[in-house]
């Protein structure tokens, strides 16, 4: 999950700095350009993961369920991008 959190931060920046994409993400609008960025993204990632991993302990069923969840989002976004990428390279 961190991994692809990861992958989408680095591959959303370099789609939006190339003019090859937008932000969907109102939050992320005025980060993405930002070298904090890049360090922002996966400490959250990092973070949501450790919360995941200690709500483990209590509810292993639904820290499964949510990180299943969030690891298939960013796959799909991850995918999306790389598609948009590949769309342009054509």
């Amino acid at each position: 999950m961190i991994a692809l959190v990861a992958a989408d931060g680095i591959i959303s920046r370099f789609l939006i700095e190339h003019g090859l994409a937008r932000e969907g993400n109102p939050l992320l609008v005025s980060w993405i350009t930002r070298d904090a960025f890049m360090f922002i993204k996966p400490a959250g990632a990092l973070l949501a993961a450790l919360v995941l991993y200690d709500v483990h302990r209590r509810h292993p069923r639904l820290s499964l369920v949510v990180t299943l969840c969030a690891t298939v989002f960013y796959a799909g976004l991850v995918w999306w991008s790389l598609l948009i990428f590949f769309a342009n390279q054509i």
